[in-house]
């Protein structure tokens, strides 16, 4: 395998790896943002708005 061709190889895992970083940080925005719990205390609604 020559260097250049090795390169080509690194640059790609570096490139799915930041594309997979970039995928997950956009899953965890999309999550909502209301959240309701009920137990034995009652109900509990927790959101942003």
């Amino acid at each position: 395998m020559t260097r250049s061709s090795l390169y080509v190889v690194i640059a790609m895992l570096a490139a799915i790896a930041v594309g997979f970083g970039i995928y997950i940080a956009f899953q965890q925005s999309q999550k909502p943002a209301l959240e309701i719990h009920v137990d034995e205390g009652g109900i509990k609604i927790d959101g942003n708005g």
